[in-house]
């Protein structure tokens, strides 16, 4: 068995032993584990450290020191099928250096967590196991203690008077608060949210019941738009879509959700939000015509793209 058989086929079993589930418990997750600690196929698992690496770093290390070549598009699965899993079981730390970074920043980055680290130093010698059990003992505390650390850094939400929510950090829900707590009261005050998606859970909220009631059935498959508001005085539908680095209401994504909603009772207003104009000026030509633009930085003007009313729902053509 060659060094770096050996070392994949420890780093399974190490998983294994941290309990983690069988879909964790393979050449994927133990690549991973083996990024995190730079533990190239000559290293001893003394020899251990600690690096901040992204996703791509490591599969980049994957291919330079164990010869396995992912593809691009296996980013995703690295991210959600192993290195989710190991934030979740106290191995990895998320973003470290930096715990308010956006959930989807290109610069997110994992480290393995330092008594992990320390147990794992210890790999293949006589006290593994003693601390291997040791460990155990007190990972449960140690997930809540970051779990907590992580909720601290979120953005908070009312959604109504006495009942706020959290979104993940960063400027993308930075903007989908002053969509609820600032465009609404603006422009279609005593409206009722809806949905709101996040970052990291697609649906934050989601009042089915009421989206139903207006004859909109949707299934976790369609892509929603980040916020709707139900403007009751009105009888309309705000479909509002939070820019900061994904593009506006442009012709394709006004027929996709003219599509999704098609059955709907309400009346159907398209907007879309932008942090400032400078965002704007870049997505200025692919805004669809009757539709709506909110910009949060000049948040009592609203920019409407053609048509013969300032705000308000279109019949299909």
């Amino acid at each position: 068995m060659t060094n770096k058989t050996g070392h994949i086929k420890a780093a399974q079993q190490i998983i294994i032993s941290l309990g983690l589930p069988r879909a964790q418990q393979n050449e994927r997750s133990a690549l991973c584990l083996l990024a995190l600690l730079n533990l190239t196929p000559e290293k001893a698992w003394a020899d251990a450290e600690n690096p901040l690496m992204g996703i791509t770093p490591i599969m980049d290390w994957a291919r330079e020191h164990y010869g396995k070549d992912y593809a691009p598009n296996t980013r995703e699965t690295v991210r959600r099928q192993s290195m989710h899993q190991f934030r979740e079981a106290g191995i990895a730390l998320y973003n470290p250096d930096k715990l308010n970074r956006p959930v989807n920043s290109p610069k997110a980055v994992y480290q393995i967590e330092p008594d992990a680290l320390a147990l794992l130093r210890t790999f293949s010698t006589s006290q593994w196991h003693e601390n291997l059990t040791a460990y155990l003992t007190r990972r449960k505390t140690l997930i809540a203690r970051y779990a907590r650390e992580r909720e601290q850094n979120r953005v908070p939400v009312e959604i109504a008077p006495g009942m706020p929510i959290t979104l993940s950090p960063g400027e993308h829900s930075e903007l989908i608060r002053a969509i609820i707590e600032d465009f609404a009261s603006r422009f279609a005050p005593g409206s009722v949210l809806v949905y709101v998606g996040d970052t990291s859970d697609k649906w934050a909220y989601f009042d089915a019941a009421r989206l139903a009631g207006l004859d909109v059935n949707v299934d976790s498959h369609g892509k929603m738009p980040d916020v709707v508001l139900y403007y009751t005085v009105k009888n309309w539908l705000l479909l509002v879509e939070s820019v900061t680095s994904h593009g506006p209401v442009d012709g394709k994504r006004h027929a996709e959700l003219a599509k999704l909603f098609s059955e709907s009772t309400a009346g159907l207003v398209y907007v879309t939000v932008f942090p400032n104009r400078t965002v704007m000026r870049r997505y200025l030509g692919q805004i669809a015509w009757e539709t709506e633009v909110w910009v949060a930085d000049a948040p009592s003007h609203l920019i409407h793209f053609n048509g013969e009313r300032f705000l308000g729902p279109y019949n299909a053509p």
